[in-house]
């Protein structure tokens, strides 16, 4: 048996489910899904999903346009053999819930929310389970010791999963387009990495890699007519640089093993936990710690404090105290101190050998400790979990990454500076052509086979690339909807969003855009489903 960890405050995820019983658990393509139960005397009815990989919790939150009223649900209930299957344009790809395990009518689904519309209340003891993409619940306990003879039938999303770290995870293996290297320590151990990924998550190393470069800078200015640099013309602060040597960044602070478990993490915002409990990887973990308080990274202090706090036993808890005492780790030490002077610990690990090769100061500080225990203080302060790997990449994008822009995508001519470790990172497309075919002055013309996207569409895939936003007005969807395959994405996910973008979201607002995107695509469906929305409400466009 391995304990999961449930502490949200990790990744910033929202928090687990209260404390319950008598709630239900099913399985569903790699996530788990908790519904009812009492938790501290309320019966919630929040749907929590819980992803195995990941290892988040999330509230899953109904699509209003699925839920039944229920004066349409005594129509389904009297002639069940008569209700027509659910079109899955119908029952979309959103999370919902759907009243009853039954099909329904595409009148009932199409009504908008309303103030009478139903989902399941609150309960306890009532049975759950999948049969294909949905979940049946049935019976169960509500309000006021009632039992009811209700079901309820939830249609689970199918969207392929995002890939977005993965994709980073794989660009740190491979080291492909490693335009920078580390020299640590005393050693001078040499790590390689990717300005973009890095400056992105790391405001520390970010200053540490300017400042790398300004120095070769100065040096390139004294050896006149060898700089390898030139600007693009674009503002003058966008520069392409090609076939240069890596640029090497001092790092006296690290050693090479936890600074390659600080680089993980700065790819992926998980570190790979070593065997719990074995000293040296608990030691490990300490100095990947120490660096993440000098780094700043508040994030990587959480996750590497809550294995050590995990890991420390009876066996090593003396260790990783003394190891606290030498990096000055207050937090951990106060949590091996109170770990000892427990009543179930203290004799036994006073009469260990390695008490008795402790340091005089810390055997004072446990001796006062037990005859004197600091009295608890409780801090209203929220914790800072720092920024994930998907705000950070947003803010990159967004304009904090400008200066470190290496390749330059023409859209009809006009310019937009990109990374292009990102982009090889997320697109098999742009991998092969960075490795192969680097264009010679650094510009990339961008199309998705014959047809250019628009300006905002464009835009829309820029986002999904650097940090898997898949939200795009509708018109985007039809320009990116062959995207995935012409530039070569992990899996099909924003075509599996576009496609239900537009399948649900075709209004009398936005249909002339999505008509001349259908027009210039060739979506023949789709342009003749505007053209027959347009003409069946021609005043109105």
């Amino acid at each position: 048996w391995t304990r999961i960890p449930t502490e949200h405050l990790l990744r910033g995820s929202p928090p687990p489910p209260q404390r319950r019983y008598g709630h239900t658990m099913v399985a569903f393509d790699r996530h788990l899904y908790v519904f009812g139960g009492a938790a501290d005397n309320t019966l919630p009815n929040e749907l929590h999903c819980y992803d195995v990989d990941s290892q988040t919790w999330e509230v899953i939150q109904p699509s209003p346009d699925s839920e039944v009223k229920p004066s349409a649900l005594a129509e389904i209930v009297s002639a069940p053999e008569e209700a027509p299957t659910v079109p899955s344009r119908e029952r979309g790809l959103k999370k919902s819930w759907d009243v009853f395990g039954l099909d329904f009518s595409i009148a009932a689904v199409k009504q908008g929310p309303t103030a009478d519309s139903e989902l399941p209340s609150g309960r306890l003891f009532h049975a759950a389970a999948v049969i294909s993409d949905a979940m049946y619940i049935f019976g169960g306990t509500v309000d006021n010791n009632i039992r009811s003879g209700e079901m309820y039938r939830f249609q689970f999303s199918c969207y392929p999963k995002c890939t977005l770290h993965e994709d980073y995870g794989r660009l740190w293996e491979n080291r492909q387009f490693s335009d920078l290297e580390f020299v640590l320590g005393e050693k001078e151990e040499r790590v390689r990495g990717h300005t973009a990924i890095v400056t992105a998550r790391c405001k520390w190393l970010k200053k540490k890699i300017m400042q790398a470069r300004e120095r070769v800078k100065q040096v390139n200015i004294e050896e006149e007519g060898h700089t390898t640099c030139q600007k693009d013309g674009i503002g003058g602060n966008v520069k392409l640089c090609r076939l240069q040597p890596l640029l090497e960044v001092p790092i006296r602070e690290a050693e090479a093993q936890p600074f390659e478990v600080l680089m993980q993490f700065l790819y992926t915002d998980k570190i790979k936990y070593p065997r719990k409990g074995h000293v040296q990887d608990v030691l490990l973990i300490m100095d990947v710690y120490k660096l993440a308080l000098n780094f700043k990274l508040s994030r990587l202090e959480q996750l590497c404090l809550q294995y050590i706090e995990a890991s420390v036993d009876l066996q090593n808890v003396l260790i990783v105290c003394e190891n606290a005492n030498k990096l000055q780790l207050d937090q951990l030490k106060e949590h091996c101190l109170n770990f000892v002077v427990k009543e179930s610990h203290f004799n036994q690990v006073i009469m260990m050998k390695e008490f008795e090769h402790l340091s005089s100061s810390l055997i004072v500080e446990i001796v006062r400790r037990k005859q004197q225990p600091p009295v608890r203080t409780h801090s209203d302060q929220p914790l800072d979990i720092g920024t994930s790997l998907i705000q950070d990449m947003k803010a990159y994008l967004e304009g904090a990454g400008t200066e470190f822009c290496d390749i330059i995508l023409l859209l009809d001519g006009h310019p937009r500076p990109a990374h292009k470790a990102i982009l090889a990172a997320r697109s098999s497309y742009f991998e092969a052509m960075f490795r192969s075919f680097m264009p010679e002055d650094g510009q990339v013309n961008i199309s998705i086979g014959e047809m250019v996207p628009s300006k905002q569409a464009f835009e829309s895939m820029l986002r999904y690339i650097y940090y898997g936003e898949v939200n795009m007005p509708p018109e985007d969807s039809l320009y990116l909807f062959a995207a995935p395959y012409y530039y070569g994405f992990s899996n099909n996910r924003l075509q599996a969003y576009c496609k239900q973008n537009l399948e649900m979201n075709v209004t009398v607002e936005n249909v002339l855009q999505i008509l001349e995107a259908a027009d210039k695509t060739q979506a023949l469906d789709m342009k003749r489903h505007c053209l027959h929305i347009i003409v069946h409400q021609f005043t109105k466009v």
